[in-house]
């Protein structure tokens, strides 16, 4: 009678759960092979493909290449409900060996980065690449927690709940490890269209 009612609500149970519980982002793909983006303490342009945003960022640290860090990132196409990214922009360059915090202007939506190193400071510079989609506002904003955990650490960011988008960051900066801690801004966006727009 046990293995009966097992067999009647475990697929009853499997259907609710796929119908109420957050989806999922699969495994990421960083690119070909895996590789960074990037060679230490050289510039690089990261963008997504058109109508894809960041997911997760991956990075690995090394005092002796200039405290310098590899970087990588993965894509994923943005929900079709937001339809496709009507406009898309860098934003201004947050300046090395500063503290800063920033988010896509317009209700954009981060869709690359952009960094150049300054061996002066053993720091980069950023630029985060925007994409706005239509009128789409954002909700439910909140920071991660601190990616790398200490400084010096190799960094793994993954956003695993879908419809939650990476808007901006903050970052703190460390003179004595000469290294970021990342907190990520991430926010739902509307189904629908604004009347406004953040500044």
């Amino acid at each position: 009678m046990d293995i009966f009612l097992l067999c009647v609500f475990l697929p009853l149970v499997t259907v609710a759960w796929g119908q109420y519980s957050d989806y999922y982002y699969g495994p990421y793909n960083y690119g070909d092979n895996d590789e960074w983006v990037n060679v230490y303490r050289q510039g690089f342009n990261f963008q997504c493909p058109h109508g894809q945003v960041i997911v997760a960022v991956r990075s690995v640290f090394s005092k002796k290449e200039g405290s310098d860090r590899l970087w990588n990132y993965a894509c994923m196409p943005a929900s079709q409900s937001l339809g496709e990214p009507t406009e898309c922009w860098w934003e201004d360059i947050n300046r090395a060996g500063t503290e800063w915090y920033q988010t896509c202007s317009n209700n954009g939506l981060v869709s690359g980065f952009q960094s150049q190193y300054f061996p002066s400071v053993l720091d980069r510079e950023w630029q985060f690449y925007c994409c706005r989609y239509s009128r789409r506002c954002p909700y439910s904003c909140w920071l991660t927690t601190e990616y790398p955990g200490h400084y010096g650490e190799d960094m793994d960011m993954m956003m695993y709940t879908y419809d939650y988008y990476i808007r901006g960051a903050t970052t703190t900066f460390s003179a004595v490890h000469r290294d970021r801690q990342w907190k990520f801004i991430v926010c739902r966006m509307t189904d629908y269209d604004c009347p406004f727009q953040n500044v």
